[in-house]
């Protein structure tokens, strides 16, 4: 079942054993399908055994695993991904992370994991989950759409107003309206990304 089990014994008598096993949280299937409906190829690196490897891709729903890997091993896989032109986000929490997560294009780190990983990340998730990437990501697009916007609206209204103004067609009042049109359309447009609603856990 993908658990790894520790041998109790006394002396020379095996007593009996304990089974432990991590509890996947109840939330990373979901997080995994939206990360794939993003685009986006999930893979799970880890230092366990193949077998438990298995165990938590198949309760996720990831195909793709690496297993008994030590760190060094995970920084290498990412700079051999990134060799073929491809961006990585890395998101860990042990102390094994570290040197993968500093290696990644994108380091995130969960505010439940270890310092070290925490100070390798490029930022922390307070939440501890995969939900709270999903809700960056989905803020990120929506912020850099919003730039882009800005940006071209800023732009269309100097490109219509600049040759106006300069073969004189244009007056000073109505250059200064649309000025100021431009900064509140701008700032309005910024403003609404109040509205953005995170993924809910």
């Amino acid at each position: 079942q993908g658990e790894t089990v520790v041998f109790v014994a006394s002396e020379n008598e095996i007593l009996g054993f304990i089974s432990c096993v991590d509890q996947i949280k109840e939330t990373s299937f979901f997080a995994v399908q939206e990360l794939k409906k993003m685009g986006l190829d999930v893979i799970l690196m880890t230092g366990d055994n193949l077998q438990s490897a298995q165990l938590v891709a198949q309760k996720t729903g990831i195909e793709k695993i690496f297993s008994k890997m030590l760190p060094l091993h995970k920084a290498q896989e990412i700079k051999k991904i990134q060799n073929q032109g491809k961006k990585v986000l890395m998101a860990g929490d042990g102390i094994n992370d570290a040197p993968a997560l500093t290696e990644a294009f994108l380091g995130v780190a969960m505010a439940t994991g270890s310092d070290i990983a925490i100070e390798s990340a490029d930022f922390t998730l307070i939440q501890g989950n995969l939900i709270g990437l999903l809700t960056a990501l989905k803020l990120a697009k929506k912020t850099f759409k919003k730039i882009k916007q800005n940006l071209f609206w800023a732009f269309f209204y100097n490109v219509v107003a600049i040759p106006l103004a300069f073969l004189g067609f244009l007056n000073p009042m109505i250059a200064g309206l649309a000025m100021a049109f431009s900064s509140v359309s701008v700032v309005s447009n910024s403003l609404s990304l109040k509205r953005f609603k995170a993924y809910k856990e």
